[in-house]
């Protein structure tokens, strides 16, 4: 089955117009499907939507459950994943401003397959850091 080749024009916040061919193909380097990969499969994304889950937090909430993401990381990674639909963000008129963030049904589907990345990764824990030892020990030599 051949992907959807349509080409349209994106903008990117202080970047210039560009052509990105609408295929799900990630191996394109002009695919949309990568632009978006590119933007999600990162490890402060994952965690953020890992942290935010089934519920809502605040920008505050998720600067300390985030451990040793900085307030710029934090702010682009919701600005990316808000981009891309998979958080909602709700400003409250209040003083000080009140931000909600809650993952909208993608982010939900995409929560579930970290949900098992994080579960691959406690399955196999032990089985990596052999891997990593004896890595370790084959460079030393």
């Amino acid at each position: 089955m051949k992907a959807d080749l349509e080409e349209r024009t994106f903008s990117r916040v202080g970047h210039h117009k560009v052509s990105k061919q609408l295929s799900g193909d990630l191996a394109r380097a002009d695919s949309l499907a990568r632009e978006i990969f590119s933007d999600i499969a990162n490890k402060w994304a994952l965690l953020i939507v890992e942290t935010i889950g089934d519920t809502t937090k605040r920008f505050t909430e998720l600067k300390t459950e985030v451990d040793g993401i900085s307030h710029k990381m934090l702010t682009q990674n919701l600005r990316l994943l808000e981009r891309n639909g998979l958080v909602s963000r709700v400003v409250h008129p209040t003083v000080p401003p009140r931000v909600d963030y809650t993952l909208t049904e993608p982010g939900q589907a995409l929560r579930a397959t970290v949900d098992a990345m994080c579960a691959w990764t406690t399955r196999y824990l032990g089985e990596i850091e052999e891997a990593r030892s004896r890595f370790g020990r084959s460079i030393d030599r």
